[in-house]
Order: C-alpha cells, then structure tokens, then sequence
C-alpha cells in the first residue's frame, strides 16, 4: 500500500478545508493510506515514509506560515537524498496572492528533488484588514472540490506507480 503525507498549517480554517478536501479526495483510493497532520506534529519519519506529499499552508506576512517553515526546518536534512523523486502538491490560502508562499515550497521541495503533479493551487480570500484576516475562513464549494481533485488525482497516481 501506498502512503500520501498531508502536512498543514491554518489559522483561520481556510487551509484546514483545504487539507481535508484533499484527504477526502484522496481517500477516494483504496490503495492509498492517508495521513493528515498538522505542521507541528509532522516528523521526519512521517516525510520519509510517505511516497507522496500535499503541502498546505496560509499566506502569513507574503510567504508560507512560520509553522510550516518550522516543519520543513525539522524535517528538511533527514529527508534530504530520501526522497527524491516522490510526487507533491501543494495548497495556499492567501489573502493577497499567495505566490511567495508557493514559491517558498517549491524551492523546498526541490531541493528534495520532489516531483509536482499540478501548479500550486492557491485559495485567494481577498482579506486585507486585520479583522478580515482573522476572522475564520470560508472556502467555496468549487475551490474546496479543486483541492478534492488535486487529492484523488495524487492518490490515485501513487496507486498506479504514475508518480
């Protein structure tokens, strides 16, 4: 059986929905054990026995949370030359753009010689002051069933030896 690593951080409930789409989309495939954990509870051995990854995170301050930098900080050098090659994903809930914050991933993520399966999938909320981002999330339907999709699509790769 094969076994996908969902690793999110969320203030507000946005990149939660997000994380759990996913998981759910994923979940989908019978062949696929499913592990969903939060930034600060994720350890190495979860990264190393993982053979594919969904990154999730808020956009805090123009980059990814400062708990899931701590994740990738914990984890980084025991993974590294373990794991290349294995698929990821990743998920932002922005409140700008969000594009910072997938970059910082991506430049992780290859350093791990990671594999992504889709472009970043970034969840703009538009919340622009500070009662606005942090007031809990609500994300639409149509962008929660995106992220089911990029979960299944991962899975099911993993599933068939495609990723």
């Amino acid at each position: 059986m094969k076994a996908l690593l969902i690793v999110y951080h969320s203030m507000t409930g946005g990149t939660l929905q997000m994380a759990h789409a996913a998981a759910a989309g994923a979940r989908v495939e019978p062949g696929v054990a499913v592990s969903l954990l939060r930034a600060a509870e994720a350890r190495a051995e979860d990264v190393l026995g993982a053979d594919g990854y969904v990154f999730a995170t808020p956009e805090n301050l123009a980059g990814m949370s400062g708990m899931m930098k701590d994740f990738f900080d914990r984890t980084y050098y025991a993974a590294f030359e373990r794991i290349n090659g294995r698929a990821y994903v990743t998920l932002i809930c922005a409140g700008s753009d969000g594009r910072n914050a997938a970059q910082q991933i991506d430049r992780i993520a290859a350093g791990w010689r990671l594999k992504p399966i889709a472009d970043p999938y970034i969840v703009c909320t538009h919340a622009q002051t500070p009662e606005e981002i942090l007031r809990p999330k609500s994300i639409d339907a149509a962008c929660l069933a995106h992220c089911e999709e990029l979960g299944r699509t991962l899975a099911s790769g993993l599933a068939l030896g495609i990723f």
